[in-house]
């Protein structure tokens, strides 16, 4: 039996031991590339997706677009640099293309980020965040909700790093691979716990609610007492 959290307490996802992708990386920045990626890609029935963006510090200053598009499958991620390669043909017919499922989380966002380096309509996609709510998980950032679902810490420190740096470091690759495969990853959970139904929410208590609870109960006691 699985337990879940209606929410998980932040303050315990660090305590929880790393999750990093351990399969293989390739980083795709020629348009030739990316046709052979894609070409990889099209034969997969489920795709892992996330993309990364150059931060902007600096107030009344317009956004940057999607620098980095990661598609995952469980062995292999494909960083694509957009700010290089921009949005190819290639690319555009497999985010259109429902022969094969796109899991993202918050992804009406990525989207349309997208949607700045070229027009598309996007194919057979699903949302992680709907998914977690039809399980009765209220979290929202992927961080909380993998943690909530495998006990798993996911780091989020190169995520204000600049993804239009010239060369990737190693850190930046791991981090956006991962991200893009725990989508997956939780969209396969998903899935099993939804067939099997193998599972229960643990209801969050807020502070308010034990007090209440807790002064109810000195209450019944006294009560008690008094009957004695």
């Amino acid at each position: 039996m699985v337990i879940l959290e209606s929410q998980i307490d932040k303050h315990r996802i660090s305590d929880f031991s790393r999750e990093t992708f351990e399969g293989r990386i390739e980083v795709v920045d020629t348009l030739r590339d990316a046709e052979k990626a894609v070409e990889f890609l099209n034969k997969q029935k489920f795709l892992g997706l996330d993309t990364e963006t150059k931060p902007v510090f600096r107030k009344n200053t317009s956004p940057k677009k999607v620098a980095l598009l990661q598609i995952a499958t469980e062995n292999i991620c494909f960083l694509f640099r957009l700010n290089y390669i921009g949005l190819p043909p290639a690319l555009i017919d497999l985010l259109s293309s429902d022969a094969h499922m796109k899991v993202g989380l918050s992804f009406h966002d990525d989207i349309r980020a997208l949607r700045m380096r070229g027009d598309f309509q996007m194919g057979k996609w699903i949302d992680l965040q709907r998914m977690a709510r039809e399980l009765g998980i209220m979290d929202q950032s992927l961080q909380k909700i993998y943690a909530n679902v495998f006990h798993r810490f996911i780091s989020k420190s190169q995520r204000l790093s600049n993804w239009e740096v010239d060369v990737l470091t190693d850190a930046q690759k791991k981090y956006a691979a991962t991200d893009a495969w725990a989508c997956l990853n939780l969209y396969n959970k998903f899935q099993e716990l939804k067939r099997s139904h193998d599972y229960v929410i643990k209801e969050k208590i807020s502070t308010s609610l034990l007090i209440d609870r807790f002064i109810a109960d000195i209450l019944q006691k006294e009560k008690k007492i008094n009957y004695v």
